[in-house]
Formats: C-alpha cells, structure tokens, sequence
C-alpha cells in the first residue's frame, strides 16, 4: 500500500520579489518586507504570497516563509509529515481565524509549553500581524526570526486568553453512523462543506487536529467551525498524527517499546487538550494516525505498546481510542496481540487497504476471516487514497472511507463516556479580556 506521506514538489507557490541583506554575516539569508514589517529568513525558504494564490497549501514539511490569509488550500496533498520543517505565516490581526488547536504564546524569550504538535501562535499587535510558528525539532529558528522582527516594531501580546468551556453541549459530534465518509489534508472551508454536504454522498469527515507529524497547517479548524459541523449532521473523525513508525528526528515513533508506550501517553494527552480546546467533549472517539511500514520485525512491538498506551490513557481522560493503521502492518500487529490486552485495544479500528470496497469485512480490514475482533459496528476502512474529486462545483484532494461506527457501544470512555452516544460539543471557549 502506498504510504501517505507528503510529497516533496512545491505545489501552487507564488513567490515574492525579496531584498537581499547585505555583508558578509547576512550572506544566508534575505529580507522581505510585509505590512510594513521587514523580517530576514534563511536564503533558502520559500516565500508564498497566499493573496496571489489562495490555493497554495501551508506545507509543514517545507521551509517556508507563508504571507497573508490561507485561502482554500485546494492543493494540498498527503498526510503525514516524514520531517517537520521550520515554517512561519504572517497574517494580518484584523480576520485571522481563532484558531483553538494550537497555543498562543505571549512572551518568546520565556520557555515555551510543550507542544506535542510543534505549532505555536504569536501576535504582533502594533504591526497588526498574527505569526504562527511550526517547526521540526526546536522552535529556535523561527523564534529568532520573530524575535528580532517583534523588536524592530513593539513588544507582542497574546490574543485574547481563551479558557476551553467543560459542560457538555447539545450537538453530538458522533451520531451512530454507517456510509461514507472522507479526510482531506486541510479541513475545509465552511463553503466546501456547505456544498458537499448537499451534493455529494459523505457524512463523515476525517479532521487532523494535531501531532508532531501532521503535514498541514489547519487555518479553518475552530471550535465555531466543529460546531457547526457537527450541528449540519456530519459524523466527525478527529485524527491525531503522531510519532510515526519510521527513523525521525522530529516526527519518529522510537523502537523501544518501553519509550513508545510513554509517547502513546503523551499522544493521548496531547490529542485530549486539543479536542477539549475544539469542543469536542467527553466520549468522543479519537484516531490515532500510524502511517504503513514493511519492518515488522522492528516496528510491531513498538506500535502496539504504543497504540495500546494510547488507548488507556484515553479512557483515563474520558474519551474514546480509535486507530487508523494499515491492512499490511499496523492492523496485523494489533490483531495477532489481541488476546494479550482486549481491554487496551483501540475501541475502533480504521484500517487503510486501497482495494475499492466500501465494507469493513474482516478481508477488507487485514483481519482473520470469522474474527470477532472489533465486530458490532466498530470498524472503518479507507479503500482509496489521495484522489480528486467535485461535488457542487468544489474540488478536493481526499481518500475515501467506509464507517460502520456506534460509540454507543464502546467500551472506555472514562468518565461521562460510557455508553451514552457519540461525543457532545462543548460550548465554544468564553474569551477573557487581557488585563
């Protein structure tokens, strides 16, 4: 099976005209002006005008200097990231998304939260700019950039400090569901969910909403934006995309077992403060993406001390574990382990085998023939990746999806998640004034 890694190409990038920075000790790097900002980035990055080409996509896997609002990010491709790159978009203050999947910060020359999805959030007030910052390993690069450009102006304040609501609301975000569904790299805008909604033949969404190997950046995925969703009827699929079976640096699962089932709870951690930070509350299934491999010698105990640390620490935070594997690895590890620990399998297995069937028989998903291995609507299968399609006159790059999915009937959950029906909404986060 192919793997659903980023491609390297440069996809729909505008570049814009830059200054060279004179002497010797400014020979790596160049200057671009932005709003009035003038900020040096290595000679290397890319620099993308976004109001030039609002379908370029804000890769996280390239360096790249990204400038104004993202548009429709209709070219992007992939899923998961092999290596994180250092990358920064400028935005203007005025329309920027509240973003809730990842932090704002206030003060660059202080540590920084730990960040399990390499992303943080800066506002330059005086400028009028929002900085959102990824990057691989360490955050140094970028923050030097911004750090020097935030001199140049006035000291930066955080947006508006949001504190994630924690009754449970009114929509559910994970009615019972069978049909199809689909992910796309990038969620979409509201208009692209308006119109296939209506006209093509999904009720389910996949929604990348963190991880250190995530390939997108995410500038539509709000908490209003899951509302609404979830209030339109579609069955969501939150998918955390972290440490992957392969020898990374900054996105690799490590291939001591003991060090993975520590990366799985921190995963889980991870996933459960994004998800609270989107409204997506107690119960709520959630994917853990662990990209295909051919070493199994190597990775299968790895991946399933992982895959199995992350499934009870989910239920010790009160959610649901979902695992999205392929059919020739990930799905084989976690079946012939099954005996060993039912109770810490993924209460959902969403297994990858581009084969064109839309069922979950136990060939499709890689299972033992007459298996009761995630039997009793517990499966989804994704049978074809990265493809094009248009449905009311709006194209995207997704694969596709079966679900036969009821969270009524899984197990875990924790507290305020067993058995009672798919993940509510939590109320969209109440901002507080800045003092």
């Amino acid at each position: 099976m192919p793997t659903r890694t980023m491609l390297s190409a440069v996809l729909g990038a505008s570049l814009l005209i830059s200054v060279p920075t004179a002497g010797a000790a400014d020979a790596d790097t160049r200057s671009v002006e932005y709003r009035g900002l003038r900020i040096a980035v290595p000679a290397n990055w890319r620099v993308v005008d976004l109001d030039r080409d609002p379908r370029a996509c804000l890769r996280l896997d390239v360096p790249t200097l990204y400038l104004g609002h993202a548009g429709t990010q209709a070219n992007c491709t992939g899923r998961a990231a092999v290596r994180r790159a250092d990358t920064l978009h400028l935005e203007p203050l005025d329309g920027a998304p509240s973003r809730a999947d990842i932090p704002t910060v206030g003060d660059l020359s202080a540590p920084l939260p730990r960040v399990d999805s390499n992303e943080l959030r800066y506002v330059l007030r005086r400028a009028g700019i929002v900085a959102t910052v990824s990057y691989g390993d360490a955050p140094d690069t970028v923050r030097g950039i911004l750090d020097r450009a935030r001199a140049a102006v006035a000291e930066g304040r955080p947006l508006d400090v949001v504190v994630p609501a924690v009754a449970a609301g009114g929509a559910k975000a994970q009615e019972p569901f069978t049909g199809e569904g689909f992910d796309a790299c990038t969620a979409p805008t509201q208009r692209t969910m308006d119109a296939w909604k209506s006209e093509s033949p999904f009720g389910a969404v996949g929604i990348y909403i963190g991880g250190r190997a995530r390939a997108c950046a995410q500038p539509q995925l709000t908490a209003e934006w899951v509302t609404r969703q979830a209030g339109a009827g579609w069955h969501l699929m939150p998918i955390w995309v972290g440490p992957q079976p392969w020898h990374s640096s900054s996105t690799g699962l490590s291939t001591d077992p003991s060090e993975a089932d520590e990366q799985g709870r921190a995963a889980a951690e991870g996933a459960v403060d994004a998800a609270r930070s989107l409204g997506l509350g107690a119960g709520t299934v959630l994917y853990n993406d662990l990209e295909n491999y051919t070493d199994r010698a190597t990775w299968d105990a790895p991946v399933v001390a992982y895959l199995t640390s992350w499934t009870v620490r989910l239920h010790e935070l009160g959610y649901r574990s979902g695992a999205y594997v392929s059919a020739s690895s990930g799905a084989k590890a976690l079946s012939a382990h099954h005996h060993q620990a039912p109770e810490a399998m993924p209460d959902v297995l969403w297994v990858a085998r581009w084969n064109g069937a839309a069922s979950v028989t136990d060939a499709d998903m890689g299972l033992p023939a007459g298996t009761k291995q995630w039997s009793g609507r517990r499966r989804a299968h994704q049978f074809r990746g990265d493809h094009d399609a248009s449905y009311g006159g709006v194209a995207l790059n997704i694969d596709r999806n079966w679900l036969d999915v009821d969270p009524s009937v899984l197990g875990g959950g924790g507290v305020g998640g067993g058995g009672g029906g798919g993940g509510g909404i939590l109320p969209l986060p109440v901002p507080l004034p800045l003092s």
